[in-house]
């Protein structure tokens, strides 16, 4: 029996191949079951034929259905190599598929971490920026509480002065004559 040439196939999700995997293995199972069976019938039909006298024409037949047995036989062990070859080559490919997920999965946990870490890093970004910020507006505004105050002292001193220069010390005269005052007009 001729062997078979490996077959090309696209490329397969992991249960796809582990499902293929699966099947292989018992087709593998089922075969090994078979050789094993053979090979008892074979020794079983030895040891029976033993006791018997062989005739030259029992014995070419024997020989014949020996040789047909030890060629199914070949044929069933280039089938178990081939599949084992296939079981192999599928175990690394899912091997191999592991190793992605692995790291498919290593890399999304880290960018759900960088994800989830996005919100803090960009507040305290946000308050570095604003804290020069925050300074400077408590500077003014305590300067503008001092100019303030300043210019209510400023105010208070100018109405207090204003006050003075209002209320002129000038001196008030008595009364002639109880009536009252008449002032002299001019040219008339």
């Amino acid at each position: 029996m001729p062997t078979q040439a490996p077959i090309q196939t696209p490329p397969m999700t992991l249960m796809e191949l582990q499902a293929e995997v699966t099947h292989l293995r018992e087709e593998l199972s089922l075969r090994d079951q078979l050789v094993q069976q053979l090979s008892q019938e074979l020794f079983r039909l030895v040891k029976s034929n033993s006791k018997l006298v062989p005739t030259p024409e029992r014995s070419e037949r024997q020989q014949a259905e020996n040789q047909a047995l030890r060629e199914q036989l070949r044929g069933v062990e280039s089938q178990v190599a081939f599949y084992q070859e296939q079981l192999s080559t599928k175990d690394g490919e899912i091997y191999q598929l592991r190793q992605s997920v692995h790291e498919l999965t290593d890399r999304s946990r880290m960018l759900e971490q960088v994800v989830e870490e996005l919100p803090r890093v960009y507040k305290e970004k946000f308050d570095q920026r604003l804290a020069p910020l925050k300074e400077k507006i408590a500077q003014i505004q305590r300067e503008n509480r001092q100019l303030h105050a300043e210019l209510q002292s400023v105010s208070y001193r100018l109405a207090v002065r204003n006050r003075r220069v209002s209320q002129l010390d000038l001196p008030s005269f008595p009364r002639i004559g109880g009536g009252p005052i008449s002032i002299p007009s001019f040219g008339g």
